[in-house]
């Protein structure tokens, strides 16, 4: 199963690549270099296919738990003053995505969406300490029962240049439920409320829609 987000760069790589394909038996003589070429088309056919994919996860929802909204590897866990919604002291946790890990976001909580404001900013590279602050961002504030408000911030990288945001002010939410799509290499950082259990270590791999980040 592929993102809806990857369905035109898909089309428009399989026909590149057909095209690739066809043009190069007939057009290139040296049977190595056709071969060459060929590979090539496949090869980067293959990343296009890998990077939208779209795994089907069985998420068990639970109130009580916060949990990884992206794959990819828990880079940061600290306690930071988050200066844009809460203006206080929060404990981040941050998961970061290589191009070849799922790109797609998932909501980490149930509940209802307080704040979604997508911010234009620089293409630092995702791990930098300012990407928070000055990459193109969005930042998400889900308010459950049971642990109050959840910031999540989809950050994109170096390669990213575009962020896909479907939380809307107002609407509520479920956890585990597609909530956008970071293109290439990129991070999200979660900002929980001071006394969060955290159950993730630094540079463990998570999974979207099934690690527990946090726990009450």
């Amino acid at each position: 199963m592929f993102h809806k987000e990857g369905t035109k760069i898909i089309f428009i790589s399989m026909l590149l690549t057909m095209a690739i394909l066809l043009l190069s038996r007939y057009f290139i003589p040296i049977k190595w270099i056709e071969m060459t070429v060929q590979l090539t088309a496949l090869g980067f056919l293959i990343i296009v296919l890998q990077f939208f994919r779209n795994p089907r996860r069985i998420v068990a929802i639970n109130d009580n738990h916060i949990i990884a909204p992206v794959d990819g590897k828990v880079v940061v866990i600290e306690e930071v003053f988050e200066p844009e919604y809460f203006k206080d002291k929060r404990m981040q946790v941050s998961v970061f995505m290589s191009p070849i890990n799922v790109h797609v976001t998932r909501y980490p909580v149930n509940g209802l969406v307080k704040y979604s404001k997508y911010h234009p900013g620089k293409y630092l590279v995702a791990w930098h300490p300012k990407a928070s602050t000055e990459n193109e961002r969005t930042t998400i504030v889900v308010e459950n029962k049971v642990f109050g408000e959840i910031l999540y911030r989809q950050i994109a990288g170096a390669l990213a240049k575009r962020i896909i945001n479907y939380a809307e002010e107002g609407t509520q939410v479920v956890q585990g439920e597609d909530a956008g799509f970071i293109k290439f290499g990129s991070r999200v950082d979660l900002y929980l409320p001071l006394g969060s259990k955290i159950n993730v270590t630094l540079n463990q791999v998570a999974e979207g829609g099934k690690t527990i980040i946090a726990m009450k």
